[in-house]
């Protein structure tokens, strides 16, 4: 059937995934740096004003841009909060951790929310990163849990602290009982990060 005689579906088809995310800038040289290290990425193309960047299959999944007439990032201002990379199990989580304090990178925050572990940055333009692992084996137990007491009374998490973290992995504690989140009570509100 064509596409213009094809019935319009109520629901608007769905993206095969997310290609990438630019981010603009007035600090150019310390975003490129900045990015290239915190993804480990390569970077694919680069001149004066922008850089594309990648660190799996994708031909490029962050470019940075400084573009004429380009202010300061507002941290007040409405619009994207943060961008989330995920990992394969805990264990790579923390690796990157290490690595990336290794580099003077820390995370502004460290919180098991439930579904995920995760660790939040802030780039030099003051962007939230979150690097993260799924608690779960599969999404729909992560969905169950979302839609549990537990959630609704703490939909933010629970703070934990990545040194601590480590020392359990590395004591041979099982990666489910690391994942699991401590309820906490009542929290509506992360911490300003």
């Amino acid at each position: 059937m064509a596409i213009a005689t094809a019935p319009i579906p109520n629901k608007v088809k769905s993206p095969s995934k997310l290609a990438h995310v630019v981010l603009q800038t007035t600090q150019f040289k310390e975003m490129v740096s900045f990015w290239e290290t915190f993804l480990g990425a390569d970077i694919i193309f680069h001149n004066d004003y922008l850089a594309f960047m990648t660190y799996d299959d994708e031909h490029h999944r962050i470019a940075i841009a400084q573009g004429p007439g380009v202010g300061p990032r507002d941290p007040k201002a409405s619009g994207l909060q943060h961008i989330a990379f995920t990992f394969d199990n805990l264990r790579d989580l923390m690796m990157a951790y290490r690595a990336r304090k290794h580099h003077g990178i820390l995370p502004a925050w460290s919180v098991n929310h439930g579904p995920t572990t995760s660790m939040y940055y802030r780039d030099p333009d003051g962007n939230a990163i979150e690097t993260q692992v799924d608690n779960f084996e599969n999404n729909e137990e992560a969905t169950a849990f979302m839609s549990s007491p537990f959630f609704a009374q703490n939909p933010i998490g629970t703070d934990f602290d990545p040194e601590e973290l480590i020392k359990r992995l590395d004591n041979g504690e099982d990666d489910a009982s690391i994942k699991k989140r401590v309820e906490i009570g009542d929290r509506f509100a992360p911490p300003p990060f």
